[in-house]
């Protein structure tokens, strides 16, 4: 894994914009058990791609590791907001299960 991370790494030093670069290396944090460096990329992420849905959803789930209930439910139901706006109904389904559980 620490060659993911430092691939991942190199590229976003060369071009910070890269979400899937910056989604990539959030989702190795988490893998790695590292949830708040994970919730940190994917704020970085939607930051920069405010439309990217599954961040939403796993940065949720990382907040919930973390703990972080509230944080994750906001997450969960931005994500759920953009997902209907853009008619992704599995992406929508999958983030409402998730604040179902937590409510």
């Amino acid at each position: 894994m620490t060659n993911r991370l430092e691939a991942l790494r190199q590229i976003l030093a060369q071009n910070p914009s890269d979400g899937f670069a910056r989604y990539g290396l959030a989702m190795e944090f988490s893998k790695a058990g590292r949830f708040q460096e994970a919730v940190a990329e994917f704020r970085a992420l939607l930051d920069l791609k405010p439309d990217y849905a599954y961040a939403y959803y796993h940065a949720g789930q990382a907040l919930e590791r973390l703990g972080r209930f509230e944080e994750a439910k906001d997450f969960y139901r931005r994500g759920i907001e953009l997902t209907a706006r853009l008619g992704d109904e599995h992406a929508r389904n999958e983030l409402q299960l998730a604040l179902d559980l937590l409510e």
